[in-house]
């Protein structure tokens, strides 16, 4: 049995890679992928805290927020899909304005 200090370290670090994508990049691709780490490192923290407690509680929400990340990357990839074809690059510093 792994121990959940491991779980919670993994988790850490993972979010903390996910933080350093958001502040360092500049590609949107690349800050959005990062959000998505950032989200299944708090995923990985509530499972671990729920295997501990041993209640399924913390499975049902990392279930929602899930399907919450999917939506929000169907959405996102469209949005910038459409930012690529307006201005033909995903750089967030020329994303400035998104006046139609």
């Amino acid at each position: 049995m792994i121990p959940v200090e491991y779980y919670i370290v993994l988790s850490a670090i993972l979010f903390a890679i996910g933080v350093a994508g958001v502040l360092i990049r500049r590609n949107a691709l690349i800050i959005f992928m990062s959000i998505e780490l950032m989200l299944n490192a708090a995923n990985l923290a509530v499972v671990a805290f729920s295997s501990v407690l041993k209640t399924f509680s913390g499975q049902v929400f990392v279930f929602f927020v899930i399907a919450v990340a999917a939506a929000e990357v169907a959405v996102g990839l469209a949005l910038i899909v459409e930012i690529f074809k307006a201005k033909h690059s995903i750089d967030v510093d020329q994303m400035s304005s998104l006046k139609g």
